[in-house]
């Protein structure tokens, strides 16, 4: 029988996951997204309509979608399960005003939605 330490299956998974990561950041279309309120309020906005046309979640090519929180973190969500996201929380609570003189609207999403498993 071959012994195989916790270590030996750490680092098997940890090779595959930074594999998969890099595949993620080299070869997928990824859209990044700076939110510098989220840590403030929680929430991170997602832009669907500016200035009357479609936008953001609602055109991206996408594949996956980074948020980046400054001095906080950066999540990366896939593109389909941020868009099940969006509708859930556009349904329950609508959507806010934002961007450049207000003339977007946002989506607004916790965090917590977006890291739950």
């Amino acid at each position: 029988m071959n012994f195989k330490s916790d270590f030996d299956l750490d680092l098997s998974t940890g090779i595959s996951g930074e594999g998969n990561v890099k595949e993620l950041l080299l070869c997928e279309k990824v859209e990044v997204k700076t939110d510098f309120m989220t840590h403030n309020t929680g929430n991170i906005a997602v832009e669907f309509e500016s200035r009357g046309k479609p936008s953001g979640i609602a055109v991206t090519k996408a594949d996956h979608w980074v948020f980046h929180i400054p001095n906080k973190c950066t999540i990366i969500v896939e593109t389909n399960r941020l868009k099940e996201l969006a509708r859930y929380y556009y349904k329950s609570k609508g959507f806010a005003l934002g961007g450049d003189n207000m003339t977007s609207k946002l989506i607004l999403i916790p965090v917590s939605a977006l890291i739950l498993i």
